[in-house]
């Protein structure tokens, strides 16, 4: 039964982890079902996605130790740790806006999770925390990559070396947080509306700008805004057509 759901209404995607009783904890089949929707939604023509979470006391607590708590070093460390950023790097790169709505906690790989979307969006009871050396491992899903372009660098270590968690309060004055409502979903929702009545492409464009200045997989965002310059141009147009009449192409000047 699937555990991550995938809803669509107008412009608006809304992915929803659905595992309650383990506090949304993240299973392998939870990261293919959520790999599978992200290329459902990359084809599609939605506006925004909210990547949400069942229940209020838990957006995500991270990964289900009983998925890896059994596997070999290797296996961990590549169907685990790998696949993990592959999946979260595709989140972070999906080229339509993204809010998590942290309705509850973020630990651990849901705070990684969390950290892949463009903005978020916090109940004031929520917190933040890596808890990871707590059972003997670190974090593995870009906790100490991706979230320290987020956050700075002593507040990382606040809470992946001695354990503290970060307040919803904290994490808006840090700028990590969007907006803290105690709807938090409701929040989202208007924003995630705004951005429907915005140009598509431009939001995109923007998205990879701002990627590409970040840090956030640099040479393939500036690839993309190459790609995406020169296939709106007529040297490309020309260059098709002359492929498929078989003829030297006459490309126009500048």
């Amino acid at each position: 039964m699937s555990q991550v759901h995938l809803e669509v209404s107008g412009k608006i995607a809304e992915l929803k982890l659905d595992n309650p009783a383990k506090l949304n904890a993240l299973t392998v089949g939870m990261m293919d079902q959520l790999a599978a929707h992200l290329d459902t939604i990359e084809q599609s023509d939605v506006a925004c996605v909210l990547l949400t979470a069942e229940g209020d006391r838990a957006f995500c607590t991270g990964a289900d130790i009983n998925a890896w708590g059994d596997l070999s070093p290797a296996a961990f460390a590549r169907r685990w740790v790998r696949d993990g950023h592959r999946l979260f790097d595709r989140l972070a790169r999906l080229a339509k806006p993204t809010i998590a709505v942290l309705g509850g906690h973020a630990f651990g790989g849901g705070l990684e999770l969390a950290s892949a979307c463009d903005i978020r969006v916090m109940a004031p009871k929520a917190t933040l925390a890596l808890p990871e050396a707590g059972v003997g491992i670190v974090p593995g899903w870009s906790g100490t990559q991706r979230l320290a372009r987020l956050l700075p660098e002593p507040v990382i270590k606040e809470m992946a070396l001695f354990g503290r968690r970060l307040s919803a309060e904290r994490a808006f004055a840090l700028g990590f947080i969007a907006e803290i409502s105690d709807d938090p979903h409701a929040a989202a929702l208007a924003i995630a509306e705004k951005v429907g009545t915005l140009s598509q492409r431009a939001t995109e464009i923007a998205k990879f700008m701002i990627h590409a200045g970040a840090g956030e997989d640099q040479a393939a965002m500036i690839e993309a805004l190459g790609s995406a310059a020169i296939a709106a141009s007529a040297d490309r147009d020309e260059g098709v057509a002359a492929f498929r009449e078989k003829r030297k192409p006459e490309f126009p000047g500048i």
